[in-house]
């Protein structure tokens, strides 16, 4: 087997030369080798090579092995523009991303860490952009630009860590970078969002603002809509000076929606299209979301039947799952099957929502055989998908097929069950009379905080199928587990909170 070569031996990915010229073969009195493409000397010209050239994740690493080629690989203007074009190909490229920040002169400027942190958090890891990033920029020394403080606020919002995002507050304050509105309007979505802050801090974050636009009166109003203080939003909402958009009448829709007034959330629409404000794909979600809550399901189709003459967001990603969630509620399976059909990209949340749909309503079989079918197009389940294909095989008392799937979970995809998981497991154990295995599942966990919760639950299951044998058992593991976390859980917080402290000098 001929092993491929490398790709800074390859051939050129881009050559230079006419496309129209011809290379014509030598005679064979007279062999010479192939002529070969001029190669890129300039960094200048290296820049328009990328900008021209690489429009695709696979076309920007054959661009950067070329440019290795040419002897410009280390150079740091095109470094810092392939970090840029890695970070914004999304998570899968991260890693290339990093691996071209680790190439720059030590230490990179602000702006290559600023990519990193807004990369990392967009790509679902906020912990790695505070932690291996925002941290080791201070320790660094590297002065932080308008950017710096936006992006590591971001990923403090991102994980809600309160407590890390005041303390970047804090040192744009002592460098004087706070009076940005963009910095403004993040640190006040930051206290919004975050169950442990108060709501308060936000509110004066606005209040102290001497310069407020659109983004900021809409950030308060959806933050008040997400703790569900609805006068507050509202009231904030009456009063803006500014005229709304859609995203602030879709905050109020959906703050009603979620928070059981789903009448009031037609009331706000009904008012939105008066002031001719066309709604979006978040909008129409919040609506079925409430037709749900009313249990109307004329209501649904009508609204299915607007998203679909207007603008086509039937085809939405986000609008088709909240209509297979919504007709999947109302046992409407075949709707909720075509919905799901029809949509031109699915989610995995679009996924689950239609394997739950299934599983709920007893067609076990086939909620199973749309969980390989998931597989099969490449996509990788999460904790959400097990719970509903589970559920499925409880509900259609398919023990075998349960069991393949849990080990699948944790064997071939890494996922650590939780309490509801486990019940899914016992409640097909004892469907089945297997008691003996039973005991032995609750045997065989540990006795740490989150699994007295998988305990209290196995306990709940046996108690509902009458099955005393083990039942002493159980709750003797209940209460030692409940012992042991009340008389560790300060010690091991405070453990872990010295283990995670970021704080910079």
């Amino acid at each position: 087997m001929v092993a491929a070569p490398c790709l800074a031996c390859a051939p050129d990915p881009c050559p230079l030369q006419n496309p129209s010229s011809s290379s014509v073969s030598p005679p064979p009195t007279l062999p010479s080798p192939a002529p070969t493409a001029r190669l890129i000397s300039s960094p200048r010209e290296a820049l328009r090579f990328l900008k021209a050239r690489c429009r695709t994740p696979c076309h920007l690493k054959q661009a950067h092995a070329y440019l290795i080629r040419c002897g410009l690989g280390r150079h740091p203007d095109l470094l810092t523009a392939l970090l840029r074009r890695y970070a914004s190909h999304g998570g899968a490229h991260i890693r290339a991303a990093a691996a071209a920040f680790s190439e720059l002169p030590q230490p990179p400027p602000a702006f290559a860490w600023n990519v990193m942190m807004r990369a990392l958090t967009l790509a679902g890891r906020p912990y790695d952009a505070l932690f291996l990033y925002y941290n080791r920029m201070a320790v660094a020394g590297v002065p932080p630009d308008k950017f710096t403080f936006p992006s590591a606020v971001k990923a403090c919002a991102a994980c809600s860590d309160l407590r890390k995002g005041m303390e970047v507050h804090a040192r744009a304050i002592k460098i004087g970078l706070c009076v940005d509105i963009f910095l403004q309007n993040i640190l006040m979505h930051l206290y919004l969002k975050c169950e442990e802050g108060d709501a308060l801090y936000g509110h004066l974050m606005f209040a102290r603002m001497r310069v407020r636009n659109m983004v900021s009166w809409t950030t308060l109003v959806s933050g008040f809509a997400a703790r569900g203080d609805l006068e507050s939003a509202r009231g904030v909402f009456e009063e803006m000076p500014l005229k709304r958009n859609v995203v602030t009448w879709t905050a109020m829709v959906d703050a009603y929606a979620r928070n059981g007034q789903p009448e009031e959330a037609f009331e706000m629409f009904r008012k939105m299209q008066v002031e001719n404000v066309q709604p979006n794909e978040f909008t129409l979600v919040a609506l079925l979301i409430a037709c749900t809550e009313l249990g109307s399901k004329k209501l649904g189709r009508w609204v299915h039947d607007y998203a679909r003459k207007n603008g086509s967001l039937d085809d939405n990603v986000y609008v088709g799952t909240a209509l297979i969630d919504m007709y999947s509620k109302f046992g409407s399976l075949e709707e909720a099957r075509r919905v799901f059909d029809g949509m031109p990209q699915k989610s995995i949340a679009t996924w689950n929502s239609m394997i739950t749909g299934l599983g709920v309503h007893g067609h076990g079989r086939e909620a199973i055989d749309l969980f390989r079918e998931m597989e099969k197009v490449g996509l990788r389940p999460d904790e959400i998908t097990f719970k509903g294909v589970l559920c499925a095989c409880v509900r259609a008392g398919l023990t075998l097929e349960a069991f393949e799937l849990f080990r699948d979970m944790m064997e071939l995809y890494g996922i650590t069950p939780t309490s509801e998981h486990y019940h899914s497991v016992v409640e097909l154990l004892e469907r089945a009379g297997v008691r003996e295995e039973t005991q032995q599942l609750v045997e065989k966990l540990r006795t740490e905080q989150e699994d007295v919760e998988i305990l209290q639950t196995l306990l709940i299951a046996r108690e509902a199928y009458h099955a005393n044998q083990g039942e002493e058992l159980l709750r003797q593991h209940v209460h030692a587990g409940l012992e042991q976390s009340s008389d560790a859980g300060s010690d091991v917080s405070l453990q872990d909170h010295e283990q995670l402290g970021w704080e910079v000098g």
